[in-house]
C-alpha cells in the first residue's frame, strides 16, 4: 500500500522565462517581419552597402597615401636614395589621394545601383502601406 502515485509539479517562472528565452534563440521565426519594418531594412541596406564599399576604397586609399609620405619624409626612402624614395613616394602617394578621391564617387554609383536592384520591392511595400 505504499504505492502513492501522484503528480508532483514545481513552477518557477525564472526557469520558465529562461527556457522560453532559449527557445526563442533556435526556434524558426515565427514572427512575420511587419511591413513598415521591412520597409525601413530595406532601405537601411542600400544606405549600408554604399557606405560600405566608399569606406573600403577610402580607407585602402588613405594607407596607400601614408606609405607614399611615409617614403617621402621618414629614414626609410634614405634607404633607396632622396631622389628615388621622392619619385616612388609621391607616385604612390598620388594614387591613394586619387582612391581617396574617388570614395565619395563609388558612394553616389553603389547608392544608385542598389536603388535600382531594390526599387521594386520598395515600391511594392509602400504601395500595401498606402492602402
Amino acid at each position: 500500500m505504499g504505492n502513492n502515485e501522484g503528480f508532483n509539479y514545481t513552477y518557477s517562472a525564472k526557469e520558465q522565462e529562461e527556457i522560453k528565452a532559449i527557445r526563442k534563440k533556435y526556434a524558426a521565426s515565427e514572427e512575420t517581419e511587419d511591413k513598415m519594418t521591412q520597409l525601413r531594412r530595406l532601405d537601411a541596406s542600400v544606405y549600408s552597402k554604399a557606405s560600405t564599399a566608399a569606406l573600403a576604397v577610402g580607407i585602402v586609399g588613405a594607407l596607400i597615401m601614408g606609405i607614399g609620405m611615409s617614403l617621402v619624409m621618414t629614414d626609410i626612402g634614405a634607404v633607396l636614395g632622396t631622389v628615388l624614395a621622392m619619385i616612388i613616394g609621391i607616385s604612390i602617394g598620388v594614387v591613394g589621394i586619387v582612391l581617396v578621391c574617388l570614395a565619395y564617387p563609388i558612394y553616389n554609383r553603389t547608392l544608385k545601383k542598389e536603388r535600382e536592384k531594390i526599387a521594386p520591392e520598395i515600391l511594392r511595400l509602400t504601395d500595401e502601406l498606402m492602402k
